[in-house]
């Protein structure tokens, strides 16, 4: 297990830009003093030029001299990897224990009719896998011949290189209802960062699987999901958006105050700490619950919108963000909620 100060070097040296995450964290080192008072957006901050390590992966370096200034001082910080500077592309593939989705968001964009038992399928391992089967590859938690990183929650990451960067990916999480690649399979690429192998935390270590230390290309059938699935920015789709059962179509007003509320939740990722993200995504899951028991929307996509919001701003805390969720959706069902006024 390397130290944080020789992982970053390493990182740094295959041309993967590195920022700090706070000791024992999943999440990026805190924001200087001024950056947290202000609460200001990355490309305002005048931290970013002079070298400080504020606002997350925006300040991810491939410098040698800064590199060795933030991890000499500061010798406990984890390393995270900007993927989209890198030309990454990183399948996050979760492990969490829960209830599955409509079958519709499995695997967004390819129907799974009635008639195909789901019995067994837990986690992004099952889903990843059944992707793979059925365009007749292997899984990506499979492949040997690129870099597996084992996660402390029985998760991994499975790296890979975007060898076309002129063709760009953004990332998702995996229970979106917009752009998602598998369900419990994140995808972390363009506004994303990674936490590099061998990073250390209260959770438990990163733990590389195998012989491969480098990422592989990033297989083709690959590359054509991700189109597929909307990752590619500037690709239509070609698939048909899959269905949502709702409980019916949120009103405008119903709608248009939830939104407000999930825009403040994304609006934290500008700063790692100090935005009241907490907060923000009690009320948003506590709204929602009312909408949710007032028979606005559907706690499904109630839920996955939440969880979105949240995964942008805060794409480590998961199993926080859910808890919060969780507990703000049911308190918020208690009081159904009416928006005022005619939609």
């Amino acid at each position: 297990m390397a130290e944080p100060h020789s992982v970053a070097r390493w990182c740094a040296a295959n041309g993967w830009p590195v920022h700090p995450l706070a000791p024992r964290q999943k999440t990026p080192a805190a924001n200087c003093e001024a950056c947290r008072r202000d609460r200001h957006a990355a490309q305002d901050c005048s931290c970013l030029p002079t070298g400080r390590w504020c606002h997350g992966f925006h300040a991810a370096t491939t410098s040698a001299e800064r590199i060795d200034s933030w991890w000499a001082a500061h010798p406990h910080f984890g390393v995270g990897v900007s993927c989209g500077p890198a030309d990454l592309v990183v399948l996050d593939v979760d492990a969490h224990a829960a209830e599955l989705p409509d079958r519709s968001r499995l695997l967004p964009g390819i129907p799974i009719g009635p008639e195909v038992t789901l019995t067994g399928l837990a986690t992004g391992f099952d889903t990843i896998a059944l992707l793979a089967a059925l365009r007749g590859q292997q899984s990506p938690a499979d492949d040997v011949n690129t870099l597996r990183v084992r996660t402390p929650s029985g998760g991994m990451h499975v790296w890979y290189r975007n060898t076309f960067p002129g063709t760009r990916y953004r990332s998702s999480v995996g229970s979106s209802p917009k752009t998602a690649l598998a369900w419990q399979v994140d995808v972390r690429s363009d506004g994303g960062y990674i936490i590099a192998p061998t990073t250390r935390t209260a959770a438990g270590s990163y733990v590389a699987v195998g012989t491969a230390r480098y990422p592989a290309p990033l297989p083709s059938w690959l590359a054509e999901e991700l189109t597929r699935t909307g990752h590619v920015p500037s690709a239509t789709s070609t698939e048909p958006t899959p269905p949502v059962a709702r409980v019916r179509r949120a009103p405008k007003r119903a709608a248009g105050v939830l939104e407000q509320l999930l825009a403040e939740v994304r609006g934290c990722a500008a700063t790692s700490e100090g935005a009241g993200f907490t907060e923000k995504l009690n009320r948003a899951a506590y709204t929602a619950g009312g909408l949710v028991q007032g028979g606005h929307v559907s706690e499904s996509d109630a839920r996955a919108d939440l969880l979105e919001a949240a995964r942008y701003a805060r794409p480590s805390q998961d199993h926080r963000s859910q808890s919060i969720i969780n507990s703000a959706l049911s308190a918020g069902a208690q009081r159904p909620f009416h928006p005022q006024g005619r939609s």
